[in-house]
């Protein structure tokens, strides 16, 4: 429990300065919107956005733990004593989920990638490959040194998650004026194709029980060691009501759970997905995740046609995928990741995403009748990831980092009309867990809690409940919806980057069958914790950034009222979780975080695209490289906005820019006037 420092009459005070700055912050967005966001960005911001702020990205490999060569002396010296060898031939398992990460036992050169993404770097064929761990900026946190959770400069336990999600990230409905409901949903694919933590159900409910469905603690949840249940407050406002004693959280699986680390050093967090950009929510991380979704014929992926439609393939264990399901005859879907039926909008996405596989599986084959399966499913995959790499980098990336952040750090090459040939094969992608568990974690506050569905003359049709729907994807295929929806997404307002967060998330995620369900953003200050995260201040010193001795020096850069929050709730500023004040603090014009998130991120999307050889702009290597007419038709041609259109039922007219709200400037016009990439450059001229 937080045990609050000031005197009663003084905490009332504070709170009500914090409610009267709310108030006029919303009196700021009626009157003059432009000034209370300062993320968005104009039509021209090529010319606009320049010199805003400093460059954020990072030395790579200069910010604390890297994989160096004290480290690989120090695994290469434990190796025959705390290996964990696969299980043998035949034992029934996936020998990649038994160990840290399986090495090939050679790297021949291939024009595609492998679906594992080994040798993709051929010095070091296993970075940034599924079962590894995740890499760090700053050192581990764990309150041994070894796995057990962090605790307070002190000694005492930190402040309870709950707690914290409840003071520090209420829900209030400040929605933002330029961006849309598109561009907070497209995150959560790009995240989901970078990472996934091992040991962990994700979005369905745990096979491990530490605190049962009625929220009562499990017998066991105190000496089983995969339990960290987040305990809920006899004062909560609003689980006190029923009684509720906890939430589920099972800890995530690490290299020491696996055997893979020495007994005394740290327990290092696993991801269980490819680290890169490669569609790997589409196509899988593994050949056993590959196999069951291809259909071995015409280069395509398995679908359904249902209705005339085509969905994706039914999964096999409807009960467990999609719990929510009220039949075992519901549609519940089959994809490269498991997350693909965790709420509709996500899983109309992903669906877009097969479709667009499969469209241009079948134009190749017209184009190059002579090709076989395998060819066909190569290059189609090779087509469809180039285009997401495109749009998550001149499309999607520059409205959450910044345009001039972008262009200054390397991460993009506006006006390029040749190969860019940035590749370095010492730059790992491994994804970052600063990244992963805490500063891209932040932009779970964009989403908002009813979904609108939108028809084609954007008119609302209807509206949804996002917690009625979770693991529940039968919505997409009733009537019109996933059309309706899918406008949704592009017309429907995000909310804006801040500190307050939809109840849908906080009050009622995955609730299933009852009144109330988890808190996503108590669960992620938890899982910062579970992975050892470095604390705030120690990963501001990481960035470079001035480093706060006290609370007061933090009003820098966090809003006083959240400060004097923050150090009612905190002993002492070391004892800051990353997760926590990193989502405090100011936004940078121009981006949607503030300085210490915004230094992770761009870091971290550096690393994905230096350290890729198959990045479709590098053309160093002609066997894996697009010729140049095809670059070209790529960053002419593949657009948010071309996607949807080319991959729903019945939507006629989109918005050029689709992460960007309707407006006069950016009005739906025909699908066909769109750009769109030109396959016929993929005819084999030898035939």
């Amino acid at each position: 429990m937080i045990y609050i420092k000031m005197a009663t009459s003084t905490m009332i005070c504070l709170l009500a300065m914090f409610g009267l700055a709310v108030g006029q912050y919303l009196n700021l967005l009626q009157s003059n919107p432009s000034q209370a966001f300062l993320q968005g960005f104009p039509s021209n911001f090529q010319d606009n956005n320049i010199g805003i702020f400093p460059a954020q990205r990072l030395p790579v490999n200069g910010l604390g733990y890297s994989k160096t060569k004290n480290i690989e002396e120090l695994a290469s010296k434990y190796k025959n004593s705390f290996s964990n060898p696969p299980p043998p031939l035949g034992a029934g398992q996936d020998p990649a989920t038994q160990t840290c990460g399986l090495a090939p036992a050679f790297c021949t050169k291939s024009r595609y990638r492998s679906i594992d993404g080994t040798c993709n770097n051929l010095q070091r064929p296993t970075w940034g490959i599924p079962q590894t761990p995740y890499g760090r900026l700053v050192k581990f946190k764990y309150g041994d040194g070894i796995s057990s959770f962090p605790r307070a400069v002190s000694g005492k336990e930190l402040p309870n998650p709950r707690e914290i999600s409840s003071y520090l990230f209420p829900s209030k409905q400040l929605v933002d004026p330029i961006w849309n409901l598109n561009a907070q949903q497209w995150g959560q694919i790009i995240t989901h194709d970078m990472s996934l933590t091992a040991g962990i159900a994700q979005s369905h409910k745990d096979t491990v029980s530490c605190c049962d469905d009625n929220g009562q603690l499990s017998r066991d949840a105190a000496s089983n060691p995969l339990c960290a249940p987040i305990i809920i407050p006899p004062t909560d406002a609003v689980h006190s009501q029923v009684g509720t004693q906890c939430m589920n959280f099972v800890r995530t699986g690490t290299t020491r759970d696996r055997g893979c680390t020495p007994p005394f050093a740290p327990a290092e967090p696993l991801s269980t997905v490819t680290a890169y950009m490669d569609a790997s929510f589409c196509y899988g991380s593994s050949d056993g995740q590959a196999r069951p979704i291809r259909s071995y014929l015409g280069g395509r992926m398995r679908t359904i046609l249902r209705n005339g439609r085509e969905w994706p393939p039914q999964d096999p264990n409807v009960t467990l995928t999609c719990e929510s399901a009220q039949s075992p005859n519901e549609p519940c879907y089959l994809a490269g990741d498991i997350r693909v039926n965790q709420n509709p909008q996500l899983t109309i996405l992903q669906i877009i995403v097969l479709r667009e596989h499969n469209r241009i599986a079948d134009a190749l084959s017209a184009i190059n009748p002579h090709w076989d399966d395998e060819t066909l499913y190569q290059e189609a995959r090779r087509i469809v990831i180039a285009e997401l790499q495109h749009i998550n980098y001149y499309e999607y990336l520059p409205i959450f980092l910044g345009y001039d952040n972008m262009v200054k750090n390397k991460l993009i090459y506006p006006g390029a009309h040749s190969y860019v040939n940035d590749y370095n094969p010492n730059v790992d992608p491994t994804v970052l867990d600063e990244h992963a568990t805490a500063a891209f974690r932040h932009f779970h506050t964009l989403i908002r809690g009813y979904l609108q569905l939108i028809s084609e003359n954007r008119r609302l049709a209807g509206i949804v409940r996002l917690s009625d729907w979770f693991n529940r994807p039968l919505l997409v295929e009733l009537e019109n919806a996933f059309d309706d929806l899918t406008r949704g997404l592009t017309f429907q307002p995000q909310d804006y980057s801040d500190q307050f967060w939809d109840s849908e998330i906080t009050q009622f995620l995955f609730k299933r069958n009852n009144t109330f369900g988890g808190d996503l953003r108590a669960t992620d200050i938890q899982r910062g914790r579970d992975h050892g995260l470095g604390s705030y201040v120690a990963t501001r010193a990481s960035c470079g950034l001035s480093v706060p001795k006290s609370f007061h020096e933090m009003t820098d850069f966090i809003p006083k009222q959240n400060v004097q929050l923050l150090e009612l709730i905190y002993e002492h500023p070391e004892d800051v979780d990353l997760v926590v004040a990193g989502s405090l603090e100011t936004n940078v014009p121009g981006a949607q975080t503030g300085p210490t998130f915004l230094c992770i991120i761009t870091e971290q999307f550096y690393r994905t695209r230096v350290g890729d050889r198959f990045f479709f702009e590098n053309g160093a290597d002609p066997d894996i490289a697009f010729t140049p007419s095809q670059l070209e038709s790529i960053r002419h041609g593949a657009s948010i906005a071309r996607v949807l259109c080319d991959n729903s039922d019945n939507i006629h007219h989109m918005q050029p820019k689709a992460f960007q709200q309707i407006s006069h400037s950016n009005k739906p016009v025909p699908c066909s006037k769109l750009p769109a990439i030109d396959l016929t450059l993929w005819r084999d001229v030898g035939f």
